[in-house]
């Protein structure tokens, strides 16, 4: 038996009432003032479960133990105000069969009873459950998407050729990598067409609006930058972040215009071979060109990802020691011995010994570099006192020794400490020059005898080469 038709004309209209409930309940229950049931209406969907044996029972007992507390309060409330808030139950069927609920009750009359309307939630559930595996998924994609998009990253920085992305509308520049931006695609600004000569402009923007139409076009050969070289420059349309844009692929028609030493082939080779890293920048400090060993010092794959960039980016002060190194070879046309610490794009230190030598007189155009990687020879310095090894290299082994100890000594300390390690590798150096000659040696440190020796005695340098010469 339906009973909505019966007592439609019992219910009382409010906005709390939910239209869908009224709709299509799946589970109506007529029930006394006292909360038994008296009637039961299943929907279709559920028409199968035999529910008669509910009939004399009250409407608590079919459901779990957490939702009687709900019922409970729902029927007070239809009680006392004629309609109850929503609830949730898990509603138990006779067959085993447990569904979500979600119930109102209504009061019919004075003390004609109660209408429970119930929805199965359970379609509701699903659909969450759908939307909450949607959303993973989506998330999922969009980290896929982060990751495709790092990789193209970093094949856009390691790739020695110039690679361009540009907006659609107006063909400005969005990304560029350090190849490209080498070449001179920015040197009018973000405006790629300006940096083209005057003569390829037109052909460009034809070019440009036949991928836009079509997906693809033949390649051009294009002039742009410093040296106005050729490049062949092919185009694609690229979705990134849902925006398409135009990806731009240049090849160098002829070798491109780098400093160079020479146009040998077998002496690059040889560069190529050495085990010091060998690296050519301009007056600026812009690396032109780098062997495999300078790569493995900065620790990057691709020669396209160190061609433009400042030198100063690997040393331990960026800026300064460029600036330094620099202003020494301009002055002196040569520098020996430069000590720095180089640090690698992984995070490795090395500690670099650079030697460097400028190409003219006044300020360089080229400089040329050659860094050897000393922290193996300082470390076998440091840790044993091998007599063999130069002033210099025992000069540098003591002051680290002494760095080490910042934190643990006063600062006072360390400085009387320095000057004394400073002191004695000026006697040792002057005494190496003068061959042993004490007098010599004591001219040239610009102090009498009597204070040399005083000083080889504090420094336990007393039998230092004695006897090497005749005079003294």
């Amino acid at each position: 038996m339906d009973v909505i038709p019966h007592v439609r004309g019992y219910f009382v209209i409010t906005a709390e009432i939910r239209t869908v409930n009224l709709a299509s309940p799946d589970v109506t229950l007529r029930l006394d003032m006292d909360g038994v049931i008296r009637e039961i209406t299943l929907a279709n969907s559920i028409s199968g479960e035999e529910v008669d044996g509910w009939v004399g029972l009250h409407w608590t007992e079919t459901v779990g133990d957490v939702g009687s507390d709900k019922i409970i309060s729902m029927m007070a409330e239809a009680r006392v105000n004629g309609v109850s808030d929503f609830r949730q139950v898990s509603q138990r069927f006779p067959s085993g069969l447990e569904l979500p609920m979600e119930y109102n009750t209504v009061r019919l009359g004075a003390r004609s009873g109660l209408i429970a309307v119930g929805k199965n939630l359970q379609a509701v559930a699903n659909m969450q459950s759908q939307l909450i595996a949607s959303q993973a998924a989506r998330e999922q994609d969009a980290w896929k998407l982060r990751t495709v998009e790092t990789r193209f990253r970093m094949l856009l920085d390691a790739s020695d050729d110039p690679v361009l992305l540009l907006r659609m509308d107006d063909l400005n520049i969005l990304d560029a990598n350090p190849a490209a931006i080498h070449a001179g695609a920015f040197d009018s600004g973000r405006d790629f067409r300006s940096a083209l000569a005057a003569d390829d402009r037109g052909a460009f923007v034809t070019m440009m609006a036949r991928v836009s139409k079509q997906g693809r076009a033949p390649g051009l050969i294009v002039h742009f930058g410093k040296y106005a070289t050729p490049w062949v420059v092919r185009a694609t349309i690229k979705t990134v972040e849902q925006d398409n844009l135009f990806f731009l692929q240049l090849t160098p028609v002829a070798p491109v215009q780098q400093m160079r030493l020479d146009n040998n082939g077998a002496l690059e080779a040889l560069i190529e071979r050495l085990p010091d890293g060998f690296v050519l920048i301009d007056g600026s400090g812009i690396v032109q060109q780098a062997n495999r060993a300078f790569l493995d010092l900065v620790q990057i794959a691709a020669l396209g990802a160190v061609i433009g960039q400042p030198i100063g980016r690997w040393l331990a002060r960026p800026g300064a020691d460029a600036a330094v190194l620099i202003a020494s070879i301009n002055r002196h046309r040569l520098v020996r011995r430069f000590a720095t610490i180089v640090q690698g794009e992984l995070g490795i230190e090395a500690t670099v010994e650079i030697s460097a030598a400028g190409d003219e007189d006044g300020a360089s155009r080229l400089i040329l570099l050659l860094v050897r990687n000393v922290s193996r020879r300082l470390a076998e310095i440091v840790h044993c006192e091998n007599p063999n090894t130069s002033p210099d290299d025992r000069l540098l082994a003591s002051l680290i020794k002494l760095t080490e100890q910042i934190g643990q000594i006063p600062l006072l300390d360390l400085v009387r400490d320095t000057g004394g390690v400073i002191e004695r590798h000026c006697i040792e150096d002057a005494l190496e020059r003068m061959h042993g000659n004490r007098t010599a040696a004591a001219e040239l440190l610009g102090m009498s005898r009597q204070s040399l020796y005083a000083k080889l005695g504090r420094y336990s340098m007393g039998n230092m080469r004695e006897g090497l010469t005749g005079s003294d």
